[in-house]
């Protein structure tokens, strides 16, 4: 605005102050993308985790955990590092693909977005022996299960947002 756009007492023709911030109008859009950051499933290639091994070995049907070569330590989930020696000399090593049921639990309500569609879902914590871990618990209810339950690795192939094919593991009761 150049000093002929004003008024003699300081306003522009618009009715706004020359004190004013300026103003911009912005436009929304009427649907909004998620984020990558809510899409709980990795990427699974070398170029996006460290450990994409674990997931070749998933897909080709092993669960698979790494082992420290230096101290022995075997940890879940994998590591690039073991955190009981900090050596990265790491190799992999298959665990069982039958468990027992640790703990668990019902997921009733707000599960991740975009993940709200099947609740209510049993989350559980396997124990495979040298590890445990938590899984997702299909083919069950909490009514139908108890601490100790026998349960059995199933593979999940993902169909999502990305161009990559994605796997993930789950448990059911045996």
């Amino acid at each position: 605005m150049t000093r002929d756009d004003r008024s003699n007492d300081g306003s522009s023709n618009d009715g706004s102050s020359s004190d004013d911030p300026p103003r911009e109008t912005v436009s929304i859009p009427n649907e909004v993308e998620l984020p990558r950051l809510l899409d709980f499933y990795d990427l699974q290639d070398a170029e996006h985790t460290g450990i994409h091994e674990f997931y070749g070995n998933l897909r080709d049907g092993e669960l698979t955990t790494t082992r420290c070569d230096d101290c022995g330590a075997v940890h879940f989930p994998p590591r690039i590092v073991c955190p009981e020696c900090l050596s990265d000399d790491l190799s992999y090593t298959s665990l069982p693909h039958e468990g027992t049921l640790h703990s668990f639990t019902e997921v009733r309500g707000t599960a991740a977005i975009g993940m709200t569609d099947d609740t209510p879902f049993v989350a559980g914590v396997v124990d495979l022996g040298d590890v445990r871990l938590s899984a997702r618990i299909d083919d069950a209810s909490y009514e139908d299960l108890e601490i100790g339950d026998p349960v059995r690795l199933k593979i999940v192939d993902i169909d999502g947002p990305t161009d990559q094919d994605r796997v993930f593991y789950r448990f059911v009761p045996v």
